[in-house]
């Protein structure tokens, strides 16, 4: 059993941090999922405080990454139509032309949002990039602790 959960453990923490780079499903979430099948065994690597904080981190990140490319866009000068336009782009960039759509989607959205809310060329340009740097931090934070959850991972699985 306890090799069935390893290699279980092992398949969900790449597939997480596949995920934790496209916005489909939450990688991180995977990749903790991956230190509790870890858990699971007949002699326990972790801690319940160690799985326990890392579920908390695992929660605020998830929060964050949604939190991130709205503030990222209301910070550069964003309204409620550049973050509906960041949001309707990011989905339409998926699955017209991923992987690349996942990254100009928000950017093309939110400037598009931005013009048809009204505003100038310029503010709308801001509005795209805020989307763009909020996308790439919420990334780079979701691929960071799966990263990291994947060394834990890796030095207690063999």
């Amino acid at each position: 059993m306890d090799i069935f959960l390893t290699i279980s453990g092992l398949v969900i923490l790449i597939i997480g941090i596949i995920f934790s780079v496209l916005p489909v499903i939450p990688g991180q979430v995977l990749s903790w999922v991956a230190l509790v099948l870890l858990q699971l065994k007949s002699l326990p690597p972790f801690s319940s405080r160690f799985i326990i904080i890392w579920a908390l981190v695992t929660a605020g990140v998830t929060l964050l990454d949604y939190l991130v490319p709205i503030w990222g866009t209301k910070k550069l000068g964003g309204s409620k139509m550049g973050i509906r336009g960041a949001t309707v782009g990011l989905i339409i960039g998926m699955f017209i032309i991923p992987p690349f759509g996942i990254i100009v989607g928000p950017f093309a959205g939110a400037f598009l949002g931005e013009l048809a809310g009204g505003k100038d060329t310029a503010t709308a340009l801001r509005s795209g990039l805020g989307s763009f740097v909020g996308f790439v931090a919420g990334t780079l934070m979701k691929l960071g602790i799966s990263l990291i959850m994947g060394y834990y991972f890796l030095i207690n699985a063999f």
